[in-house]
């Protein structure tokens, strides 16, 4: 069965790296995938939206991501100004870089809730500058337990291939993710 996730978050981030290190991690794991991005403005903090589709037999579609199974959310600021939940399949995961839930929960009905706060833990790790963190890592060690894939060993596969600068701290930041996470299921 074919998944389809799309990643909210600011330019400069690395929202789209982020979907390329999954797409990696997940061709490892033996998923067949696609990684692309959509952008508006191009200029650091600008929105910027973009998608991965998994599945286990070759992809052959070839559009924009209309109703995602999933949504992963790097800035909660963006929360305020764009419907992240456009499109998205009942019951699907909405993962969000917060230290708290958000007060609109309300939003969120009818889906699957799950914060980790990517920001600090880049930080932590010397990831970005504090105007600036850089949180894919981070977001993607979320990922991988929100959803039970890839494996952690894929994750760090691929952080060492296309995350040169920094690798050890950005598995780091990865590992700390998938632990802290909280899974908050579905908003009732």
């Amino acid at each position: 069965m074919m998944l389809e996730i799309r990643f909210h978050g600011r330019g400069g981030q690395g929202t789209v790296v982020a979907t390329i290190l999954l797409a990696k991690a997940l061709f490892e794991a033996g998923y067949f995938v696609q990684s692309f991005p959509l952008f508006g403005v191009e200029r650091r903090g600008a929105p910027v939206e973009a998608y991965l589709r998994l599945n286990r037999k070759k992809i052959l579609l070839r559009t924009n991501v209309y109703q995602p199974d999933h949504v992963v959310v790097l800035d909660r600021t963006l929360l305020q100004g764009i419907d992240v939940t456009r499109g998205l399949k009942s019951g699907g995961w909405i993962l969000i870089n917060s230290p708290v839930p958000p007060l609109q929960a309300q939003m969120f009905k009818g889906f699957r809730l799950a914060v980790v706060d990517a920001t600090r833990i880049a930080l932590n790790h010397g990831l970005g500058t504090r105007t600036h963190p850089i949180v894919n890592t981070a977001i993607i060690g979320a990922f991988a337990r929100m959803l039970q894939m890839p494996p952690m060993e894929a994750v760090a596969q691929a952080i060492c291939q296309e995350a040169p600068t920094k690798p050890e701290e950005n598995f780091h930041a990865a590992r700390d993710a998938f632990t802290e996470v909280k899974l908050l299921g579905l908003q009732a």
